[in-house]
């Protein structure tokens, strides 16, 4: 009898453990979106709109990331949002932009910050999807 209590209870503080896990990370990459959200907005704010191909594009750039981490932490952020498929399929596309955008921002002297705010990014949504296998 105290074998299979304790057996329940093992499996009881694993399941509390990996939904602890699994809060944390999905709150880490909402935060993590919302920083290069607000990043890549700023970055984009400050090429000018009539500038050369390469200018250009940083700000197309700068806006997209921006908008995919704005509805990416919306999503995370809201509590009605569990379907895990959505979830992924969000999560992975903030994964791939940002790290396109790290690319592009990486050839834009002045723009450092901005792509290290998206490997971040990419980095904590990478981490949150790893808690939804």
């Amino acid at each position: 009898m105290s074998w299979t209590h304790t057996t329940t209870s093992t499996t009881s503080q694993q399941e509390q453990q990996e939904l602890v896990q699994y809060l944390e990370d999905r709150f880490a990459c909402a935060q993590a979106c919302t920083e290069c959200a607000r990043a890549c907005a700023l970055r984009a704010s400050l090429v000018d709109p009539g500038g050369d191909g390469e200018q250009e594009l940083v700000r197309r750039r700068g806006i997209m990331c921006a908008e995919v981490c704005d509805a990416t932490c919306r999503m995370l952020s809201e509590q009605n949002s569990q379907d895990e498929a959505g979830i992924r399929t969000q999560v992975g596309w903030c994964l791939s932009v940002c790290l396109e955008s790290a690319q592009v921002f990486d050839r834009h002297p002045g723009a450092e910050q901005t792509a290290d705010a998206c490997r971040t990014c990419a980095k904590a949504c990478g981490e949150f999807m790893a808690t939804l296998n």
